[in-house]
């Protein structure tokens, strides 16, 4: 677990948990909004779809709510 203020953060640093979880032999990684994505052969496969994943959501207009 990461112990680091992000940036904008002061104080305590809140509980984070890893966004990858494994299920039987799947991968799955999760998103702030709630969002689980998967399965993916493996965690290396599931690290790159939450790259991509986060590559897409970047090209977002600012106005649209991920919720």
């Amino acid at each position: 677990m990461d112990t680091r203020n992000r940036h904008g953060e002061q104080g305590t640093v809140p509980f984070r948990s890893s966004r990858f979880f494994c299920v039987g032999s799947k991968w799955y990684f999760t998103t702030r909004e709630g969002f689980d994505s998967g399965p993916f052969a493996s965690r290396d496969r599931a690290e790159i779809g939450l790259r991509r994943f986060l590559h897409v959501v970047e090209l977002l207009p600012d106005d649209v709510a991920l919720h």
